[in-house]
């Protein structure tokens, strides 16, 4: 059975990713894994003293998933498997042992909150998420519903060597377990889009993503997150694929770029998987 794993700190911004994972696991008869990590604080004089206990922390934090745990259960009526775990250290230490141990489907979480300390906090570790793990990461804008389901996906593409970059395979179990349509995306303003290097990057997916059968789209924007987020409102996509490059993350990719724009400001869900 798929897995999806819903990391979770009990806020608003958590909660609703949490339902929205819920409901994205009941859609695909997937089950659910939600995870707590603890941090204790600890104050510092002539020696550290934790200022709260280890126990505690844990069995509150138990007693809160299995109040999550409970209400979903209800909500889904029983019809998804749900499990909890809690553990201590850092969330994405702990994530990344998490994932290697269970091989998910995908790490569904907040992208952020209305608030600026939860966006900053939250959203960081959203951020810090993708930039490490192997694993597909799927950011829910806050109050985002899953509503009706994941019936058109759009994969944001750059169309460079494609061949290397894309993770097809990700893309097409993704696609397929939603039995939903595949529109490819370019969103490009100096370069003209049907040049022979374009041409040719665009067989090449098109070849990989062939049983797909995807549509391509090329949208003329100097703004790229705009480009791609008119899109996806004209044409009613539900979930966006974003591909983070290697050699961009730490000169692009978690401070100007595109993707960083998408997890805190778009109003769809992005899933963000890994070359």
């Amino acid at each position: 059975m798929k897995t999806i794993i819903i990391p979770t700190d009990f806020s608003p911004v958590s909660d609703n990713a949490m339902q929205y994972g819920v409901e994205l696991a009941k859609a695909i008869n997937a089950g659910v894994l939600l995870l707590h990590v603890t941090n204790l604080s600890v104050s510092y004089s002539d020696m550290p003293v934790a200022l709260v206990s280890v126990e505690d922390v844990n069995r509150d934090a138990a007693d809160k998933l299995n109040e999550l745990k409970k209400e979903m259960y209800e909500a889904t009526w029983g019809s998804v498997k749900i499990e909890t775990a809690v553990r201590m250290g850092n969330i994405i230490d702990e994530l990344e042992i998490l994932c290697a141990e269970i091989k998910p489907f995908a790490v569904v979480m907040g992208s952020m909150s209305s608030t600026g300390i939860d966006r900053f906090l939250f959203g960081s570790t959203t951020l810090t998420a993708i930039r490490h793990l192997k694993w597909p990461v799927i950011a829910i804008p806050p109050g985002k519903k899953f509503g009706s389901g994941i019936k058109k996906i759009g994969f944001a593409c750059d169309f460079k060597d494609v061949s290397a970059t894309t993770p097809a395979k990700s893309i097409m179990d993704i696609a397929t377990a939603f039995n939903a349509e595949l529109h490819v995306l370019n969103v490009d303003y100096a370069r003209p889009h049907f040049s022979p290097v374009i041409r040719d990057e665009a067989i090449v997916l098109k070849t990989l993503l062939e049983d797909l059968k995807p549509d391509f789209h090329f949208v003329t924007n100097k703004d790229t997150e705009q480009g791609i987020e008119e899109f996806a409102k004209k044409n009613n996509i539900d979930l966006l694929i974003t591909v983070p490059k290697k050699h961009q993350l730490t000169e692009t990719l978690f401070k100007t770029s595109a993707t960083k724009k998408l997890v805190y400001h778009s109003e769809v869900p992005v899933l963000c998987v890994h070359e």
